[in-house]
């Protein structure tokens, strides 16, 4: 297997909704993209199958090792020999790899966050950072866009946080601010315990609100001269928007089942961006 086929088997395999707003790339920014996605799922699987935090710790480690190395010219592992070749035609540098890892190991160090300022700060790292990547690989004329796309990452992460409430609880982890349970009056048990209550929806309803402020802005920051080269965030936009009004319309009943959209749906919402550019 080829480095090419490996990242390419990595990103189709995870099922993820990005993979659907790849599709409609031409060859060399698809490549670029399915390497850095492919990345990004190494280092967060490692946080995610992690059975054992020492040997995670030490995983990601030699991923902080592997990145550094690779930069300076001796790629060994199949994702990083993808990558380094097209690393350069799209401005990926080292320290934004860095920083995705640097978020991996916020995960095996911290359950909690005490308030929204520090959630933010998490979802830079494995989320914002990824969104500017992206938009580089996508194509930006504008210094403005690189402001979108991390605004959008944010939404993206914070959707997701939203979708995996009860399976995050299943890890002992919350990463909702603790600040935000006490202001509606939820317990960390209460959602350990995966139970529900109206104190419970509330406090989702006003993570939601905030999720779609975040989508607001991103659109808003967007110039049109980049909109058609950014169409693939726009359909992570669409998709992911879509997926956070299915939350609300199952009544935020995330802590005993992931909602997720079909593939057909997403494979709609994304052509329809590309074909309509309509979100």
């Amino acid at each position: 297997m080829t480095p090419q086929d490996y990242v390419q088997q990595k990103a189709a395999a995870s099922g993820s909704s990005f993979y659907y707003a790849f599709l409609f790339l031409p060859p060399p920014k698809r490549a670029a993209i399915t390497a850095f996605y492919a990345f990004c799922r190494e280092v967060d699987d490692v946080v995610d199958e992690a059975t054992d935090i020492g040997v995670a710790a030490t995983k990601l480690a030699w991923w902080q090792q592997e990145v550094a190395k690779s930069f300076a010219g001796q790629p060994s592992h199949p994702v990083m020999q993808a990558l380094m070749p097209i690393a350069k035609d799209f401005a990926i540098e080292q320290r934004h790899l860095q920083a995705v890892i640097e978020g991996c190991q916020m995960d095996l160090n911290q359950t909690r966050y005490l308030d929204y300022p520090g959630l933010q700060r998490y979802c830079h790292l494995v989320a914002g950072v990824v969104g500017e990547v992206a938009a580089q690989i996508f194509g930006q004329t504008r210094a403005q866009t690189t402001a979108y796309a991390h605004t959008l990452g944010q939404a993206l992460q914070l959707t997701n946080i939203l979708r995996d409430v009860g399976e995050d609880a299943m890890r002992g982890r919350i990463y909702l601010p603790v600040n935000e349970l006490q202001q509606f009056g939820v317990t960390a048990q209460e959602i350990l315990d995966r139970t529900y209550s109206d104190r419970f929806t509330a406090l989702m309803r006003f993570q939601a609100q905030r999720a779609h402020g975040l989508y607001d802005q991103a659109i808003a920051l967007l110039n049109a001269d980049d909109r058609r080269a950014q169409k693939p965030g726009l359909m992570m936009a669409s998709i992911y928007r879509a997926l956070l009004g299915e939350i609300e319309r199952e009544q935020f009943k995330v802590l005993h089942q992931r909602i997720s959209l079909t593939p057909l749906r997403k494979f709609w919402l994304a052509w329809r961006v590309q074909a309509l550019g309509r979100l």
